[in-house]
């Protein structure tokens, strides 16, 4: 878990809020050191109680979670609160990790689970704040608890390729979200599949996907140099907004990271 004392301004937690239901969640994870002694139903608590903490400042800020200055035209309005957004294709991940950047760096709060590989040093350089950042392992059988809690406690929630939930779970998350002013993200299984947020399952469908349709790499010579970034082209369609399908072309890492 990666988490850090916030900075005093207006938005943010103290830590020592923060401490007791973070350090709930890796105890009902498999294969974890447990540092406080209880059942499952008294650290879910403990999340709640984080969910009760934050709750009202969710209320008084806008219904937009803000992105990149480079990633404007790919999402004008920024991240809406409530919504699911879907990852898929190859670089899907490192454009998860640019638009986790924008509200990370404005103060908010996310949770990521099922990313074991995410990659977090690629993360920093994308722009996450990773103080704001909490990393969650967690077994399937829990996973729907865990979830639950966290959209409950944090502005964003990233779902990573390891945990596909069903269609009832998702429905129940996609719901939990919309009531709580959330945002879920959601990596597909594989690169080349997976387009729907609920792993394929019967659950409802993101309400924006981004899909990462071809990229070239800029930096390396004939037989010499690094590469430094790489162009996207990116299909964006949904709804919400989105209804009528179109193609961005940026650079990741974003120049404003």
């Amino acid at each position: 878990m990666v988490a850090g004392e916030l900075a005093s301004d207006g938005g943010a937690v103290p830590r020592e809020q923060l401490r007791p239901a973070l350090r709930a969640v890796p105890s009902i994870t498999r294969g974890s050191i447990d540092p406080v002694r209880g059942d499952r139903s008294e650290k879910l608590a403990r999340l709640r109680e984080l969910a009760g903490d934050l709750s009202p400042l969710t209320l008084a800020r806008e219904r937009s979670l803000p992105v990149l200055s480079s990633l404007e035209e790919l999402l004008p309005d920024g991240l809406q609160r409530g919504s699911t957004v879907a990852f898929r294709g190859a670089g899907s991940t490192t454009l998860a990790q640019a638009v986790m950047a924008g509200p990370t760096r404005a103060g908010s709060w996310a949770a990521c689970v099922g990313a074991s590989t995410m990659g977090w040093a690629a993360a920093v350089e994308a722009g996450v704040e990773l103080e704001r950042v909490a990393v969650i392992r967690s077994d399937e059988g829990r996973a729907p608890a865990v979830l639950a809690a966290l959209v409950d406690a944090f502005d964003l929630v990233l779902i990573g390729p390891e945990h596909r939930p069903d269609g009832t779970e998702m429905r129940r998350l996609v719901a939990r979200a919309r009531e709580r002013g959330a945002v879920l993200l959601k990596l597909a299984d594989h690169p080349g599949r997976g387009s729907r947020v609920d792993g394929g399952g019967a659950g409802p469908g993101p309400d924006v996907e981004l899909v990462c349709e071809s990229s070239s790499w800029s930096g390396p010579g004939e037989g010499w140099g690094s590469l430094l970034a790489r162009r996207v082209t990116i299909s964006v369609r949904g709804r919400r907004g989105f209804d009528r399908p179109r193609r961005v072309d940026l650079w990741l890492p974003s120049p404003d990271r």
